[in-house]
C-alpha cells in the first residue's frame, strides 16, 4: 500500500506554505490586543502587569506552544508507526493507541487516582501499550497485513470507546470534566503542561534520532533486513515502544488529537520525501504547523460557533476527509481480505428444522425477558396478568428484537457482497452515518418525532451510501476499499461525537443515552413500529437470495452468470443502508450484532444464502433481546444499556474471529 506521489510541492515548500496562514493569524491576535510588540513582551510578562498581558501569557502563548509540541510529537510516533509497520494507514489514532491512553486514564481516574501522581504518561503508556499488543495479537498471524492491521485498530477504538462509554454512563458527574479534554483540549492556564511536554518530547525525538539507520532497514523485505544481522523483532518492539511513549505523553497532557499522525506523514511523503530521515523531520513540522494553525483558526472563529469545539475533533472531522481522499492513491495488493470460504463452517443437513429450534429459543428468551427480573423483593416472575409491569417491558422485547434482526440481516449482507467475513454494518460506516444525521436532528430541530428521526436516520445512511458508491464505483466495489471508507466515516462520527459530548448542552445526556443503545425510551408504538420495519425489511431481503450466493464466487463468476454486478451492489447497498438505519435508531451505532449474528448462523449450519438470512435473523434477534435483559439484570438497580452489551460482546467476538484469520 504505497502513496502515488504528488510532484508539484515538496516538503519544504509545503511546510512553508502552511507556516504563512500561520503567522498571519498568530500576527492578526497579537495585534487585536495591546498590539505586537505588547504581545511579543507578554511572553515575559511579569506579575503586576494588566490582565490582558496576563492572558497572553499564562494562556494563548503556553497554548500555542502546547500545540506545537503535540502536532510534532503525533506526527513523530506517526511515522515511526508507519516505518515500523510499512502501513501508510497506521497512526496512532487509527492503531487504537490515543484511545487506549484515554481509556486508561479514565479508569485511573475513577478507580486508582494515586497512580496519576507518580506520571499521567506512565498511565496513559500501559493504556496505549495494551491497545497496540491487542492490535499485534489480532494481526500477527496475517503477517500485519496493512488491511487487517486497520481492521484491528477500527475495531479495538469501537471497543474501548463503548468500555468509555460505559464508564461515562455510571460516573457521568465524575468525568464530566474529561469530556472536553478527551475530545482534545488545547486550553492552558500556565506553563505546567509545555514544561511538562516538551524534555520528554525531546527525549522521543532524540531517540528516534539514533534508531534512524536500524528503522531504515525496516524498509527492505524481512529476508534482506535478518541477512544484515538485524533482529526485526527487538527493533520493531523498540520503534512500536517508542511511538506508544510519544502518544501516551502527548495524549495525557491535551487528550486525543485525531489523525495528525496520519494527515503529517502522508503528506510529506506525498510531497516527495522518501527516506526516513526527511520524513521525521518535515512530518514533525508540519504536524505542528497542521495543529496550531487549526487552533488558531478555531481561536479565532469560536465567538461565532454556538458551542465549544474542542481542537482535537475538529482535526479528526478534517482528517476524516483527507483519509477518503487518500484511500484511492493508495495500491492495495497482497493483503485482500480472506474469501468467504475461509468462514464457511458445516453444512447442517436440515435448516428448516434448525431454524425451528432457533424460533424456539428465541420465544423462550422472550417469556424470560417478560416474566423474569429482579424488583424491590428480589428476582420474581409475573404472571401474564401483570400488564402493569409487561407494559413496560413488551416494548423493550420487540424493539431489541426488531432492531437485532435488521443488523443482522445487514450484516449478512454486507459479508456475503463484500466476500469478507470480517465486514459489517459498523464496519463499513453506515451506523456511523445514520448516527451523525441523528445527533443533528436532535440538535438542530425541536422536539423531533420518532418518525422524524427515523427518516434523518435514513437519510443519513443513504448519504453515507452515496459516498461510498462515489468513491468505490471506479474500482468495482472492492472489498478493501469499501471497509477503509467505513474507517473514515467512523473517524468523522467519533469526531461529531466528541463535539456534541463536549459542548456542555443538556441534550448530551439524552445522546449519551442513545449512543450507549439503550431501550428504555421505547414506548409500544415505536416498538410496534420498529417490529413492522423489521419484518417488512426482512421479507424484502428474501429475493436478493440468488444473488448473494452468487456474489462470493467473484466477480468473473458472477457476470459469466448474466450478473449485473454493478448495479446488483448498489440494489445490495441500499438495502442494507435502510436496515441499519432502522436498527440504529433503537440501539445506536456501537451495537456488533451485524457482525456477530451471520457469523454464529454459519457456525450452527445456515450455509446458503436464504436459509443463512434465516438463521441470522433469528440469532440476531435473539442476542439483542438476551443482551437486553442481562442489562436489566447484571447490575440492578442500575442499567447497561443493551447496545453496549452486544457491542462488548460482539466486539469481542470480532477480536476473536479476527485473531482465527
Amino acid at each position: 500500500m504505497t502513496p502515488k506521489p504528488f510532484p508539484l510541492l515538496t516538503p519544504g515548500r509545503t511546510c512553508l506554505l502552511l507556516t504563512l496562514p500561520l503567522l498571519g493569524l498568530a500576527l492578526a491576535t497579537l495585534q487585536a490586543h495591546d498590539g505586537l510588540i505588547e504581545g511579543l513582551q507578554a511572553l515575559f510578562v511579569s506579575p503586576d502587569r494588566d490582565s490582558d498581558w496576563l492572558l497572553l501569557h499564562y494562556s494563548w502563548w503556553p497554548r500555542l506552544a502546547i500545540a506545537l509540541l503535540a502536532g510534532g510529537g503525533l506526527a513523530l510516533a506517526g511515522v515511526l508507526m508507519q516505518q515500523v509497520l510499512r502501513n501508510p494507514l497506521a497512526a496512532p489514532t487509527t492503531l487504537g493507541v490515543a484511545s487506549g491512553a484515554n481509556l486508561a486514564l479514565m479508569v485511573a481516574t475513577l478507580m486508582a487516582p494515586g497512580l496519576l501522581v507518580f506520571g499521567r504518561e506512565w498511565v496513559a503508556l500501559l493504556g496505549g501499550g495494551l491497545a497496540m499488543g491487542l492490535v499485534f495479537t489480532l494481526a500477527w498471524r496475517r503477517g500485519l497485513a496493512p488491511m487487517v492491521v486497520v481492521l484491528a485498530g477500527l475495531v479495538v477504538n469501537l471497543y474501548f470507546g463503548a468500555l468509555g462509554m460505559a464508564l461515562l454512563l455510571f460516573h457521568q458527574e465524575a468525568l464530566k470534566g474529561l469530556l472536553i479534554w478527551g475530545a482534545g483540549s488545547l486550553s492552558q492556564n500556565g506553563w505546567d503542561g509545555v514544561a511538562f511536554l516538551w524534555p520528554r518530547l525531546a527525549i522521543g525525538a532524540a531517540l528516534a534520532w539514533l534508531l534512524l539507520r536500524p528503522l531504515a532497514v525496516l524498509e527492505l523485505d524481512d529476508a534482506s533486513a535478518r541477512s544484515l544481522g538485524v533482529s526485526l523483532k527487538h527493533l520493531r518492539l523498540v520503534g512500536l515502544g517508542l511511538a506508544v511513549f510519544v502518544t501516551g505523553c502527548v495524549v495525557s497532557v491535551v487528550g486525543v488529537i485525531g489523525f495528525i499522525g496520519l494527515a503529517a506523514p502522508n503528506i510529506v511523503r506525498l510531497a516527495g520525501a522518501r527516506r526516513l530521515g526527511p520524513r521525521l523531520l518535515w512530518s514533525t513540522v508540519l504536524g505542528a504547523l497542521l495543529l496550531a494553525t487549526t487552533d488558531l483558526l478555531l481561536q479565532r472563529y469560536s465567538g461565532a460557533l454556538p458551542t465549544l469545539i474542542p481542537t482535537g475533533a475538529t482535526t479528526a472531522a478534517l482528517g476524516a476527509p483527507l483519509l477518503l481522499w487518500l484511500i484511492p492513491r493508495l495500491k492495495l495488493t497482497g493483503d485482500q481480505p480472506p474469501g468467504m470460504a475461509h468462514a464457511i463452517g458445516h453444512r447442517h443437513p436440515a435448516p428448516g428444522r434448525l431454524a425451528t429450534w432457533l424460533a424456539l429459543a428465541l420465544s423462550l428468551t422472550a417469556a424470560v425477558a417478560l416474566l423474569a427480573g429482579q424488583g424491590s423483593e428480589g428476582w420474581q416472575w409475573l404472571s401474564p396478568a401483570q400488564w402493569h409491569v409487561l407494559e413496560w417491558r413488551v416494548p423493550r422485547l420487540l424493539a431489541a428484537a426488531g432492531s437485532g434482526l435488521m443488523l443482522a440481516i445487514a450484516g449478512t449482507v454486507v459479508q456475503r457482497l463484500t466476500a469478507n467475513p470480517m465486514a459489517s454494518p459498523e464496519i463499513l460506516g453506515i451506523s456511523g452515518g445514520s448516527a451523525i444525521a441523528l445527533i443533528g436532528a436532535i440538535f438542530l430541530l425541536p422536539s423531533p418525532s420518532n418518525l422524524t428521526l427515523v427518516a434523518t436516520g435514513t437519510l443519513g445512511a443513504l448519504a453515507t451510501l452515496a459516498l461510498l458508491v462515489t468513491l468505490n464505483q471506479r474500482s468495482g466495489f472492492l472489498p478493501e476499499r469499501l471497509l477503509l471508507t467505513g474507517v473514515a466515516i467512523t473517524a468523522l462520527f467519533d469526531a461529531v461525537r466528541s463535539i456534541v459530548l463536549s459542548g456542555g448542552d443538556p441534550r448530551g445526556q439524552q445522546v449519551i443515552a442513545w449512543l450507549s443503545g439503550s431501550t428504555y425510551y421505547v414506548d409500544l408504538s415505536s416498538a410496534l413500529i420498529v417490529a413492522a420495519l423489521a419484518v417488512v425489511l426482512a421479507l424484502a431481503a428474501r429475493p436478493f437470495a440468488r444473488w448473494l450466493d452468487i456474489l462470493p464466487l467473484g466477480a468473473a463468476t458472477a457476470r459469466a452468470l448474466g450478473m449485473r454486478l454493478n448495479r446488483a451492489r448498489l440494489a445490495l447497498l441500499l438495502l442494507v443502508a435502510l436496515l441499519t438505519a432502522c436498527a440504529t435508531l433503537v440501539v445506536g451505532p456501537l451495537s456488533f450484532v451485524g457482525l456477530l449474528a451471520p457469523h454464529m448462523a454459519r457456525l450452527l449450519g445456515f450455509s446458503r444464502a436464504r436459509a443463512h438470512l434465516l438463521g441470522a435473523a433469528l440469532v440476531g434477534a435473539l442476542l439483542m433481546v438476551l443482551a437486553d435483559w442481562l442489562g436489566r439484570q447484571l447490575l440492578f438497580p442500575q442499567e447497561i444499556p443493551a447496545g453496549l452489551v452486544a457491542a462488548l460482546l460482539g466486539g469481542a467476538y470480532f477480536m476473536w474471529g479476527l485473531r482465527r484469520l
